[in-house]
């Protein structure tokens, strides 16, 4: 059995001190209503914060209400929605985790929205993933530049009400298709306006947004397609191109993901096995020489280890893994024979908070 040198080790970002590598990603949960956390969202994160992971993303959440992947998902645009969030995150301090959000609008992603919105009036042609199967895929209402103005100012609206709930990082969605993604692909934005011509215009005034509003020491981290895996999508040198235009406008990690331009185009599309958008987030570090966060099939923890020690990646983001085994990061020290960080648990109910 081999020992992990490296999983376990703590990490700084700017103000951000993690305990470990291990990094829970966002997964949507849709337990939401009027999209409130509740009870259950208290325990999937709290669970995997006394599981021992070092820093834990909440699920995508939307910065407005036509902005969610379906109605049953998260959002922060309001301050009964952020007065939900606070016990999570105190729970998430009180077992020694880090705690981010991650912010999106879902465009023309949206299911079971009237008011759906893109770049460009593209109708999103992969089968839903959420909801009880009532919901179909719009055509969208292509954003004005007033409606743009405002999206932005609501991320910035979103973030401030994230600093104040406590959270430690922001994590912009802008993988996976949804709204961001939507604006620099060059083929889902088929704008003739300033929006078009600069590609990455939207993600950069996003950025400039959010970083007016939160700490000089909080990291900005951004979630990027590196490469589209359907028809005539980008590839991976266009992918670090948005890497770089989004680490040159702030964003101070990058969190390398791919694909969610629709349909899967058979030649182009990595095999999915084990680390398989590894050589992404590999290509990504050495493009912007920004810490990165890698993804996709990692729960092998000497697989993730051996990945940080090759330097292709800082920290190990483990989705599936840790929604089969709330304990995974625990596990996976006792099971290598690694010294564990304390887990420091302080007395709570979540009674008292809901």
């Amino acid at each position: 059995m081999t020992k992990l040198y490296h999983l376990n080790t703590p990490y700084q970002i700017k103000g951000l001190s993690v305990k470990n590598r291990v990094v829970m990603p966002p997964m949507c949960q849709y337990q939401a209503r009027n999209g409130i956390a509740n009870e259950w969202h208290y325990v999937h994160y709290a669970s995997r914060a006394v599981g021992g992971v070092g820093f834990i993303i909440v699920e995508m959440t939307s910065v407005a209400e036509n902005g969610r992947i379906s109605p049953n998902c998260l959002g922060l645009w309001n301050d009964e929605q952020r007065d939900a969030f606070k016990p999570i995150v105190d729970a998430a301090h009180a077992y020694n985790s880090k705690i981010a959000i991650q912010i999106a609008h879902a465009g023309r992603k949206s299911l079971g929205e009237e008011n759906v919105v893109s770049s460009s009036p593209m109708i999103y042609e992969g089968n839903p993933d959420a909801g009880d199967g009532k919901w179909a895929y719009k055509t969208p209402k292509e954003l004005s530049q007033p409606e743009i103005a405002k999206l932005v100012q609501a991320f910035q609206d979103t973030t401030k009400r994230a600093i104040e709930i406590g959270f430690d990082a922001i994590e912009l969605h802008g993988a996976h298709g949804y709204l961001i993604h939507q604006f620099y692909s060059p083929k889902l934005n088929q704008r003739t306006d300033e929006y078009g011509q600069d590609k990455f215009l939207f993600g950069k005034q996003i950025i400039k947004a959010v970083k007016e509003v939160m700490p000089a020491e909080m990291p900005l981290i951004i979630r990027i397609s590196a490469q589209e895996f359907g028809e005539n999508g980008f590839d991976l040198a266009y992918g670090c191109e948005v890497a770089k235009q989004f680490v040159a406008a702030g964003v101070d990690v990058v969190h390398v993901s791919g694909g969610g331009d629709g349909q899967l185009d058979k030649d182009h599309h990595p095999s999915f096995n084990a680390g398989y958008q590894v050589p992404f987030a590999r290509a990504v570090k050495q493009a912007t020489n920004v810490p990165v966060i890698a993804v996709g099939k990692l729960e092998d923890p000497e697989l993730a280890d051996y990945i940080l020690a090759s330097g292709d990646a800082d920290l190990i983001a483990v989705g599936r893994g840790l929604l089969r085994d709330p304990y995974w990061a625990l596990n996976s020290q006792y099971d290598n024979n690694t010294p564990s960080n304390e887990v420091q648990f302080t007395p709570k109910s979540y009674q008292q908070a809901y």
